[in-house]
C-alpha cells in the first residue's frame, strides 16, 4: 500500500526541491498519496502558492490533527546514498525523511481506523515560508498540528525567532590612488557590521542567547576601484522581542546605509506531554507563520539539525522507524484529549 519506510526516503531525496523548483517534489507526493487516500475514503489536493509551486494536502474526514512539513531544501542538491544504518542526502533529515515518516505513521492509523487526520507538506520553508502562510489562510478546522524538523525525535517545548535583513551601502567610485576623491561603501558596510556585531543580545532562561550571523558580504568592482555599492546579509535569531533590535539595527545604519528586513518570525514556546522526552531548539519553523490556523502546534521528527543544511546530511534509519511509532503515539494521544 505505502512504498517502504527507506525508499521512500531515498526517493523523495532524489528528487531535486530546491526552494522555488519544489514542482516535481510535489508531483511525486500527489501520486503516493493518492492510492492512501482512495483506499481509506480521503482526498488529496495541490494547494497553489503561486504558478509552478503548490502545498500537498490529503485529509481523511474533517481534520482534527494534521501532520506538516515542509519539501523544499537548501542548495546545492546532494543525490541519495545509504549504508545499513543511514541515508544520506539533501532533504533526508530536512525535511524529506520527515516526510515519508509522517506518511507511513498516517497509513498506519488510517488502518486501524483513525479519521480525522491530515498531511500537509509545504514549499518555502528554507526561504520565507511562503508555503505555510498560503495554508495558514487555508486552515480545514484542525485542533493540533504536528510540524515536522530535525529534533532526533524529542517534543521541542521551544524554537528561536529570526529576525533579517539586507543591508546596502552606497559610495563613490574613483581611482584608488586617490581615495580622497571617492567614498567607499565598503568601509562603510563594514563599519555597521562591526557595530552589529558589538550589540549584547538577550539571553533566554529556555531558548538560550540571542545569535548574528552574517551570511553574506558582496560589494566592489575591482582592487584598483573605490566601492560605490556593497551589500550584506544579516540573520539574528531572536529568544525576545524584535523591537530592540530594529531600533539597534536602525541606529547603526543611520548615515552610512539602508536596512531592509526581510523576515521576521517571533520565538516560540510549547507545552510538553507527558511521556516525550523533550528539547529545545534554536532553529526557526514554519510554525508561527501558520498563525493557529491548523491547532496547537508540536515541533518533533527524526534526524539532527546539526547535520542539516551541510554537505554530509543524513538521518539515521532507526530514527526513521521510531518517528513513525512516536508520530502514531502522539497523535492517539491528542486525539483521544491528552
Amino acid at each position: 500500500m505505502v512504498m517502504d519506510l527507506f525508499e521512500l526516503t531515498r526517493r523523495l531525496v532524489g528528487i531535486e526541491s530546491i526552494t522555488g523548483n519544489e514542482r516535481a517534489a510535489g508531483e511525486y507526493l500527489l501520486e503516493c498519496l493518492r492510492p492512501l487516500a482512495e483506499r481509506f475514503g480521503g482526498r488529496v489536493e495541490p494547494m497553489e502558492v503561486e504558478p509552478g509551486r503548490f502545498n500537498v494536502l490529503a485529509a481523511w474526514g474533517e481534520p482534527r490533527l494534521t501532520f506538516s512539513t515542509h519539501f523544499d531544501t537548501v542548495p546545492p542538491h546532494i543525490p541519495p546514498r545509504e549504508d545499513e544504518n543511514r541515508i544520506w542526502g539533501r532533504g533526508s533529515c530536512d525535511a524529506k525523511g520527515i516526510a515519508a515518516a509522517m506518511i507511513h505513521a498516517a497509513a498506519a492509523l488510517l488502518a486501524d481506523g483513525v479519521r480525522g487526520i491530515a498531511l500537509l507538506f509545504v514549499v518555502g520553508e528554507e526561504k520565507n515560508s511562503a508555503g505555510a502562510r498560503v495554508a495558514a489562510r487555508q486552515g480545514r478546522g484542525s485542533k493540533f498540528l504536528i510540524n515536522g524538523e530535525p529534533t532526533e525525535n524529542r517534543l521541542a517545548l521551544g524554537c528561536k525567532g529570526a529576525l533579517r535583513y539586507e543591508i546596502t551601502a552606497t559610495g563613490k567610485m574613483a581611482h584608488s590612488a586617490y581615495p580622497e576623491l571617492g567614498e567607499s561603501a565598503i568601509e562603510k558596510l563594514l563599519d555597521v557590521l562591526q557595530e552589529l556585531r558589538r550589540l549584547p543580545l538577550p539571553r533566554d532562561p529556555v531558548l538560550g542567547a540571542g545569535t548574528l550571523n552574517i551570511g553574506t558580504i558582496s560589494g566592489g568592482r575591482a582592487p584598483n576601484v573605490i566601492p560605490d555599492l556593497a551589500g550584506a546579509e544579516v540573520m539574528f535569531r531572536l529568544v525576545s522581542d524584535a523591537a530592540p533590535l530594529r531600533e539597534a539595527v536602525r541606529k547603526a545604519c543611520e548615515g552610512r546605509a539602508a536596512a531592509r528586513e526581510v523576515l521576521h518570525i517571533p520565538p516560540l514556546r510549547m507545552r510538553a506531554v507527558e511521556g516525550f522526552p523533550t528539547t529545545v531548539v534554536a532553529f526557526t519553523t514554519d510554525i508561527p507563520e501558520f498563525g493557529g490556523a491548523w491547532g496547537e502546534p508540536f515541533l518533533l521528527g527524526p534526524g539532527s539539525i546539526h547535520v542539516a543544511h551541510t554537505s554530509e546530511e543524513y538521518v539515521e534509519k532507526r530514527q526513521l522507524v521510531e518517528a513513525v511509532q512516536t508520530y502514531q503515539s502522539l497523535a492517539r494521544r491528542l486525539l483521544a484529549g491528552g
